[in-house]
């Protein structure tokens, strides 16, 4: 979207690093605040929602995923990944965000009382520094998945995400997980005509299941559609077969496998974090915030989105994230007010749509 000229890299009030819906609902209100800012995104716009299942539809409402009070209209009860692309595209149009996607954010180091940002363009492998006032981090989770540390977990065929069942169809595919990602993609892929092993630590599903995906499930592992292993772990991952321990009685076996869907969930980045210098709870992960600002230890350094959760992810989404942006830009107006360098035009709801710059985060 609009440009920053980084020939001339005068001091910005605030940088945003992650352009996920929190990150594009921070933009929103430093914008309305008439805040001189810009988002960073290493990926696309909204790039953790891009990588999610192409079918997935999600387990809230339409007005719970809403971000700067826009509505978000869905024929259905429960709006879809694609409905969702839709929509925060077109807020991000409609607000004329500020924001440079594929510009990947290397380092955050402070001098003095300001910020200084490096990055590095996808395209041109240029890198670039900013300065900024404030920075917010609403980096997300998705894209550091929680390994299961197994030999073989590097192989080819093993991967952290999931997308559609079509490429599988005839072959052994194991689904490590039983939370809904995990129990979602094995339903898929046993309906796309691929022969499916769920594989689980624990001793049955997630109790968090989404309502019509639970008893799904366990129909078809009763009809002995979908094999289960519950109590067991993955040993290690071979070329034709994966070897699995029943954790009560310590047998192994080798399933026979093409590929491997290791679904055991994602976390924050916590050693981008600790590069700022933000604390960590040792147990948690959680960086170390102040409740009402969520301001790190490091003055001007704030943390947004399931960022701030660390290992208890589960606690906050996109309904409970979005908002945020209004907490930490109040803080803001006490501490760092706009420069007057930002939009002047900050009460208005939309605005002309801005300029993408093509290839950059």
């Amino acid at each position: 979207m609009g440009a920053y000229d980084v020939t001339n890299p005068s001091t910005l009030d605030v940088i945003v690093i992650g352009a996920g819906p929190t990150g594009l609902a921070c933009g929103i209100e430093l914008a309305r605040a008439g805040y001189d800012y810009l988002v960073l995104e290493k990926g696309a716009l909204v790039n953790s929602l891009l990588h999610f299942p192409a079918n997935m539809v999600y387990f809230t409402t339409p007005e719970l995923l809403e971000i700067g009070g826009l509505p978000l209209v869905s024929p259905h009860e429960k709006p879809t990944r694609v409905e969702a692309l839709k929509y925060y595209r077109k807020v991000a149009e409609a607000c004329a965000l500020s924001v440079h996607t594929y510009e990947r954010v290397l380092s955050v180091r402070k001098e003095g009382e300001t910020f200084v940002i490096e990055t590095e363009v996808a395209r041109t492998e240029e890198r670039r520094l900013y300065r900024s006032r404030a920075v917010i981090v609403a980096t997300g989770y998705y894209d550091n998945p929680k390994l299961m540390g197994v030999p073989g977990e590097e192989r080819a065929k093993v991967s952290h995400y999931y997308t559609e069942s079509h490429p599988f169809i005839g072959r052994e595919v194991m689904v490590v997980g039983a939370a809904n990602s995990a129990a979602e993609a094995a339903l898929d892929l046993f309906r796309g005509g691929a022969r499916v092993t769920l594989v689980h630590r624990g001793t049955e599903p997630s109790r968090h299941l989404k309502y019509w995906v639970g008893p799904d499930l366990a129909n078809r592992i009763k009809a002995g559609e979908i094999r289960a292993r519950f109590e067991t772990e993955v040993v290690e991952i071979g070329r034709d077969g994966v070897v699995v321990r029943h954790a009560p009685t310590g047998a192994l076996e080798t399933v026979p496998n093409d590929f491997v869907f290791a679904l055991t969930g994602y976390r924050a980045d916590g050693a981008f974090l600790r590069s700022m210098g933000i604390d960590l709870d040792p147990r948690t992960e959680k960086p170390a915030l102040d409740p009402e600002t969520l301001e790190s230890n490091v003055p001007g350094l704030h943390v947004a989105g399931v960022a701030i959760a660390g290992l208890e992810n589960h606690n906050v989404f996109i309904e409970n994230g979005r908002f945020h942006g209004k907490q930490i830009v109040r803080a803001l107006q006490r501490t760092r007010p706009p420069s007057g360098a930002g939009a002047k035009d900050s009460g208005e709801k939309y605005r002309p749509a801005p300029h993408w710059e093509g290839g950059s985060r």
